[in-house]
């Protein structure tokens, strides 16, 4: 009994601290000219309905218990506030997502780095590595300029740009923007979408690995954010994007995707086919053996990818709630089930399961699960983790051989194919017990609209990625020399060599 008193005082103290944070700091808010006048639904992902809504900013009204009660309610479940409270930044959520944007970042540096630099031969590790990190500090440069106003504003009301309005991240502070997330800051926002901008482009490097010059590349992602990523990315998550099925009651595709099947998968895989074709083979592909020159980089690599891909999905509920849960859930099982699917069948058709195929099937789990994590259950999970080994192994070992392109680490036969699928098992699994958020008339013609943003998005980056690599070709030139690329692309192009002996 005493005990439970315990526990009972320690309850009714934090439930007084939470109430009086949230009553000092809506008055700050309500003053603050960055808060959104119209705040609309909470993020895209929250399990809640949408119905109540914010005084306007100024308003003189006092929240009353009930209110902030309410509101300590809509916090701890991640929906939106009551009419009396404005958004504010929470602690619990925005330590979540700052903990979730060091994840998806984790995931190009170190992980994607190690990972695609363990694939190719010695003489170009450090190729890999600068590239990865050349694109982290280029895309971030353009997306505090431009991209995240084009694809987070709303100034333009446009159905594929956002707006100008945050150029420059003008009026991103650490008040939240209530047309995304309710009770996490901007800033923190717009640093976690920022870690989808980089790894997006730096996807493409597999295609091209070994034989594209640098500066060619960096001015090829230049243009490809501003053509490919930014309007994607704004069409499937702005709040006026064309293809916006959950929060935009006037997009004309009814799709859904959760952390970036279309944006990042799609349009980095089929972009990176497209350039690939652009380049032509690697000398003395399909004559001499280019064998990973360190599979122990590959599989650590893939390791941190796996853990960094929490962040990725997870972290696209925009909020520590039951959704991240969910997608927490179904993103481990999917990647567990990926990876052991494809060593078995290569222990069946090959004779033995190699640490590669463990770490194919890992990443094309990690891929296809992503549109789907937080809208299917776990059983669902486990059907895409199998189909995810099935599809993409045929479409690396069959396809790739049958057509001749040279797709070096199989960036079109993961993330193009496992993107597209995982796009299309979406609008099959998606339930509204796992998602509240589907609603039926979404969801009763849910398949219909993912093939059509599936159409949207492989037009969109092939026609993109031809006219933009053709363009830089003929500036300043795509490929190094025969010279260069026999000797390697660490000392030509970076002037250091990964191994002195």
């Amino acid at each position: 009994m005493l005990n439970c008193l315990k526990k009972m005082r320690l309850l009714t103290l934090a439930g007084t601290v939470v109430l009086l944070l949230l009553e000092s700091a809506a008055p700050s808010l309500a003053e603050d000219k960055n808060a959104s006048p119209t705040p609309n639904p909470a993020p895209a992902t929250s399990p809640a309905s949408a119905t109540a809504a914010s005084p306007s900013p100024g308003s003189s009204q006092t929240p009353s218990l009930e209110d902030r009660v309410a509101s300590l309610e809509a916090y701890i479940n991640n929906t939106d506030g009551t009419k009396t409270l404005q958004g504010v930044p929470g602690p619990g959520h925005n330590a979540w997502m700052m903990t979730a944007s060091a994840l998806v970042l984790f995931m190009t540096l170190p992980g994607l780095a190690l990972f695609y630099g363990g694939l190719v031969r010695r003489k170009n590790v450090l190729s890999v590595l600068a590239q990865c990190f050349g694109i982290t500090g280029l895309v971030a440069i353009l997306w505090w300029a431009f991209g995240y106003s084009l694809v987070f504003g709303k100034s333009f009301n446009n159905p594929f740009y956002g707006g100008s309005e945050h150029f420059f991240l003008a009026g991103v502070s650490s008040a939240p923007n209530t047309d995304y997330a309710f009770w996490v800051s901007q800033n923190v926002y717009a640093m976690y979408q920022l870690m989808f901008a980089i790894i997006t482009p730096a996807l493409i490097i597999g295609a091209i690995a070994e034989r594209m010059k640098y500066w060619a590349l960096m001015l090829f992602i230049t243009c490809w954010m501003f053509a490919v990523y930014f309007p994607m990315a704004h069409m499937v998550w702005g709040i006026t994007g064309f293809m916006n099925g959950i929060w935009n009651a006037n997009s004309t595709i009814k799709a859904i995707d959760f952390a970036g099947g279309t944006v990042v998968h799609m349009t980095s895989g089929w972009s990176s086919l497209i350039l690939c074709l652009m380049l032509g083979r690697r000398l003395g592909f399909r004559k001499e053996p280019m064998p990973p020159h360190s599979m122990a980089l590959c599989m650590v690599g893939t390791s941190m990818l796996w853990v960094g891909w929490y962040g990725f999905n997870a972290g696209s509920a925009v909020g520590a709630d039951v959704i991240a849960a969910n997608a927490f859930t179904t993103t481990t099982l999917a990647t567990a089930v990926g990876a052991f699917t494809w060593a078995m069948m290569e222990k069946v058709i090959r004779g033995k399961a190699s640490v590669l195929g463990y770490c194919s099937g890992a990443v094309a789990g990690l891929v296809v699960i992503t549109p789907a994590c937080g809208f299917v259950n776990s059983t669902g999970a486990v059907i895409i983790g199998v189909l995810a080994a099935v599809i993409p192994y045929f479409a690396v070992s069959a396809l790739k051989s049958a057509l001749g392109y040279d797709d070096a680490l199989d960036t079109f036969g993961i993330h193009a194919t496992g993107g597209t699928l995982g796009a299309l098992m979406t609008g099959i699994l998606a339930t509204k017990e796992v998602n509240p958020n589907l609603k039926e008339p979404l969801l009763s013609s849910l398949f219909l609209s993912q093939v059509e943003a599936v159409i949207v998005t492989i037009v969109l980056s092939t026609a993109a990625t031809f006219i933009i690599s053709f363009i830089v070709r003929v500036i300043i030139g795509l490929r190094v020399s025969p010279d260069v690329e026999t000797a390697g692309l660490d000392l030509a192009e970076h002037g250091e060599e990964a191994y002195t002996s």
